[in-house]
């Protein structure tokens, strides 16, 4: 597929960040950490990806505004744009020598994201979107999977971890899922969950309390794949919610009505 210029941009920066991240993960016992929190690392690898992508991004596209993990929210002077990062989601994975996360990239025009690259470095799987030109890993086109029966169907979600109040809900998910479907995948990495269901290596995937960092650049994957994709209560927009219910056609009512039960 031939990107745009942002496009293009976007995942030059993520092929970036990923190269000086895979260095990092190669001796990631030598890396600098300090806690955020429960479960929450930062890593020195977590920031110097942040700044590398910044650097590109902002210095080819001065007027856009900008919303990354570490570095926080600042505003450009072009109000209706604006690069949403997480430089390594999946970093509890990444510091524990584990080959599953990636970088995410999304643009947003208008409080809607037209663009979105998550680039799991560690396998070098490269899936982008853009509004209205499909969702590709590497070279192949992607599609959201064709199955249609509940017990067949293999989902994705986030555990909380520490204190966590939607711990609760979570675990009556489960209760009232699992009993209906082939299984429940927690691989600790919301934007892979999300190219994977845009893949169609999941049937769906739920997950509550996400920044919009977290599931920005997915949500257009799964969109672009022919995916549905709503917040987990019922009437509010996702970003506002913090929450994401991504799925094929077929499961999302099903899964949906299992889900809001346990609001």
């Amino acid at each position: 597929m031939q990107g745009s210029a942002n496009l293009n941009l976007m995942m030059k920066a993520a092929r970036k960040a990923g190269r000086a991240l895979v260095k990092d993960f190669r001796e990631v016992e030598n890396l600098q950490v300090s806690s955020k929190g429960p479960g929450d690392f930062v890593s020195r690898a977590d920031r110097e990806a942040e700044r590398l992508i910044k650097e590109d991004l902002r210095t080819a596209r001065p007027s856009y505004g900008w919303v990354g993990e570490e570095t926080g929210e600042e505003d450009g002077d072009d109000p209706t744009r604006r690069w949403i990062v997480d430089p390594l989601d999946g970093t509890t994975n990444f510091l524990h020598g584990m080959p599953h996360w990636a970088v995410s990239i999304a643009l947003e025009h208008k409080g809607e994201v037209i663009a979105g690259v998550v680039f799991d470095a560690a396998k070098d799987e490269m899936f982008f979107a853009e509004k209205g030109m499909g969702a590709y890993m590497n070279e192949t086109r992607l599609r959201v999977s064709g199955r249609r029966n509940m017990t067949d169907a293999v989902f994705a979600t986030g555990v909380p971890f520490g204190a966590k109040a939607t711990l609760p809900a979570t675990l009556r998910d489960f209760a009232r899922l699992m009993p209906v479907c082939a299984g429940v995948r927690r691989w600790g990495a919301a934007s892979l969950d999300l190219a994977y269901v845009a893949a169609g290596r999941y049937d769906g995937y739920w997950e509550r309390e996400l920044k919009s960092w977290d599931m920005a650049a997915g949500l257009i994957l799964v969109k672009e794949a022919g995916g549905f994709i709503s917040a987990v209560r019922e009437g509010r927009e996702i970003f506002d919610d913090n929450s994401v219910i991504a799925t094929n056609a077929d499961m999302f009512d099903p899964l949906t009505r299992i889900l809001r039960k346990a609001e």
